[in-house]
């Protein structure tokens, strides 16, 4: 994402707009979490001291953090992630590696579906996101961060060593200040040079992350993206260009979350006992509203008559609806949705000579 915090908050305050802004505290103690573009202009980075950002520009605007926020934020994202790909590798809320060579869409284009994603995020969160699209993870990252912001950059197998050598070895995943200004000393000082080096003398002077730097010198780099997150829920929602306040159109907008929550957990054989409702208005309060049932909801007709009846009960008199979202959850131990089943074990007898005290 792009200036992931400081972009929320200009989305949700226009007066921060076009405002050189960071999120944090602007006291003796306080850090940058994250600088606005307007804000980097001046030098002011994230993990910045505040008063070293106060130092760089004096009319900065502090916001305070809203992590509650950034976190919900966070999850729309990732689902859109999930919805193209279950090898999904988180770095942080707002950076994930994503495996598309097989995808939930048989889709034959990796730039394709970056292309998809960065769009399906803007309509769905009102931001922008940047994607890399390589034959590797390492390749992926410097990707993604090589046409910032909004941007989408590609480096394909036959690009890569050439793209490698072109970089600044501040530009390596994984080479911050201490170990660029180590390199420069050695001369180092792009792709080029640190492909000159051996793979023992990168490990002499920079240990095991030698290995990894001589490899990535060659655009080579063998990761695999390891998903580390159990799917606890499926859901859809949607954010109106429009605010609603017609019943029956936000019935009918319903309808057709509804259909897409219930075809993405049809896809995953996703089945659970939890429907939930959100609804966020246009002043940005946000309620949720929750049905657990006995057995594990596996029709569409069951789920939309859950979500209809969720609906009812909201009061809509507060304000017109800015967003409709719907999920399932409560999923544990799945495997016989309509029914259970007791595993029968046959065991040997117990040997005589072993002692009745166990621990």
């Amino acid at each position: 994402m792009d200036a992931f915090y400081a972009s929320i908050e200009q989305r949700d305050d226009p007066s921060l707009r076009g405002v050189p802004m960071v999120v944090g505290h602007p006291g003796e103690r306080g850090v940058v979490a994250a600088a606005s573009y307007e804000a980097r202009r001046y030098g002011i980075r994230s993990a910045m001291s505040s008063r070293a950002a106060l130092a760089r520009y004096p009319g900065v605007v502090f916001v305070p953090a809203r992590f509650d926020v950034y976190r919900e934020v966070s999850r729309q994202i990732m689902d859109i992630f999930h919805d193209y790909t279950d090898k999904v590798e988180p770095l942080s809320l707002d950076e994930a590696y994503l495996d598309v060579t097989v995808n939930n869409y048989g889709m034959p284009s990796a730039t394709i579906i970056a292309r998809q994603i960065k769009e399906r995020i803007r309509h769905v969160t009102g931001l922008t996101a940047s994607a890399g699209v390589s034959v590797n993870k390492f390749l992926a990252k410097v990707a993604s961060d090589y046409r910032k912001p909004d941007g989408l950059f590609v480096v394909t197998a036959q690009e890569a060593e050439a793209f490698v050598e072109g970089l600044k070895i501040e530009q390596f995943w994984g080479v911050g200040k201490v170990t660029a200004d180590k390199m420069h000393r050695l001369g180092i000082y792009t792709g080029a040079d640190l492909k000159r080096r051996s793979e023992a003398e990168l490990v002499w002077h920079f240990g095991k992350a030698g290995h990894a730097y001589y490899l990535n010198a060659r655009g080579i780099d063998n990761r695999e993206v390891v998903p580390d997150r159990i799917r606890k829920s499926v859901g859809s929602e949607n954010t109106f260009m429009t605010d609603l306040d017609d019943p029956e159109e936000v019935a009918a907008n319903l309808t057709a979350i509804a259909e897409e929550t219930w075809r993405r957990a049809a896809r995953r054989e996703f089945y659970g006992r939890t429907v939930t409702l959100k609804v966020k208005f246009a002043d940005f309060e946000q309620i949720t509203r929750s049905r657990t049932v006995g057995g594990f909801v596996t029709d569409y007709d069951s789920f939309r008559a859950i979500a209809g009846e969720l609906l009812s009960g909201v009061n809509f008199s507060r304000g017109k609806v800015r967003l409709l979202g719907l999920s399932i959850s409560n999923s544990a131990d799945v495997e016989q949705p309509q029914y259970g089943h007791q595993l029968e074990f046959d065991f040997p007898e117990w040997p005589e000579n072993v002692s009745e005290k166990m621990s």
